[in-house]
C-alpha cells in the first residue's frame, strides 16, 4: 500500500538545516525517486557555525553548502532551495516572525506550497532546537487546508523524526504512526549523512552515523522490517 501512497508524487522536504533531510528522510527521498516520483528539499538556514566541541571548530556557510550540494546530488532531489544564506540568521530563525517564514514556504520560495503543488510535505519535529521549533510551527500553519483552487492543500503531511528527539518535554514527545520501509535504502542514508562530513558527531554520540543506523534499525524494528524511517501523520486526504 504504502508504494502507491508514494508512487509518481511530488515530495517536498521542508529542512531547518542542511543535514536535518539525512537525518530524517533521505531513506524517503530515495525511495520516492525509485517509485517515479518526484522530490524536492526546502532548507530553510545555512550559515556559518561555531561548533561545540573540544576544539570549538568553525564551518563556515561556503562548507556547509557544499556538502548539501553533494548531498542533493547523491540523492537526486529534482531541485531544492535555500531560503537564507546568512550567518546571521542560522541558529536564529526564532528572531524572524513567523508570518515571514509562512510567506516563503506558502508563497515566496520557487518550492513553496503554491508552486510546487506537492501531494506530500515532510516538516521538522518540534525540539529543543529553536529553528525546528519556529519551523514546524511556521510550516504546519503553511499546510494548513485551504479553497480548492485558491490555495494549494497537500495531501498528505509528515512530522519527521531526528534523534535527537529524545531529549523533549512531555507535552512535545514524537508518536510515530507512519513508517517507511527503507531495508533497500539504509545504505544511502548512511552516506548521505556522511556527506555532512562537518556536522557527523564522533562514535556513541547522538548525532554520530553508528547511532543513526541503529536509530534506522530499531524503526524497522518496530514494524519487523530491517530498517525504517518513522513520521507522525497529521493528514491524510484520500
Amino acid at each position: 500500500m504504502i508504494n502507491n501512497i508514494f508512487k509518481n508524487k511530488k515530495f517536498l522536504v521542508i529542512a531547518p538545516h542542511s543535514d536535518d533531510e539525512a537525518f530524517g528522510c533521505a531513506g524517503t527521498l530515495a525511495k520516492i525517486k525509485d517509485l517515479g516520483g518526484k522530490t524536492y528539499v526546502m532548507c530553510m538556514s545555512m550559515g556559518t557555525l561555531k561548533h561545540y566541541n573540544e576544539n570549538h571548530s568553525i564551518v563556515n556557510l561556503n562548507t556547509r553548502k557544499k556538502e548539501f550540494l553533494k548531498t542533493m546530488e547523491l540523492l537526486k532531489v529534482d531541485d531544492y532551495d535555500i531560503i537564507y544564506e546568512s550567518d546571521e540568521l542560522h541558529l536564529r530563525m526564532d528572531t524572524l516572525s513567523r508570518r515571514e517564514i509562512i510567506a516563503k514556504i506558502e508563497r515566496e520560495s520557487k518550492l513553496s506550497l503554491d508552486v510546487l503543488k506537492p501531494d506530500i510535505v515532510a516538516i521538522p519535529s518540534i525540539s529543543y532546537n529553536q529553528d525546528h521549533e519556529m519551523i514546524f510551527k511556521a510550516a504546519f500553519t503553511a499546510c494548513r487546508p485551504g479553497y480548492p483552487g485558491i490555495k494549494h492543500t497537500p495531501d498528505i503531511v509528515l512530522i519527521y523524526d531526528n534523534p535527537t528527539l529524545f531529549w523533549n518535554l512531555d507535552s512535545d514527545k514524537f508518536k510515530p504512526n507512519f513508517y517507511v520501509d527503507i531495508s533497500d535504502y539504509i545504505d544511502i542514508k548512511l552516506k548521505a549523512l556522511s556527506m555532512h562530513k562537518s556536522q557527523t558527531k564522533p562514535e556513541f554520540h547522538h548525532l554520530s552515523k553508528n547511532t543513526l543506523l541503529h536509530h534506522s534499525l530499531t524503526r524497522g524494528s518496530e514494524i519487523s522490517v530491517k530498517a525504517a524511517e518513522a513520521y507522525m501523520c497529521y493528514r491524510v486526504i484520500c
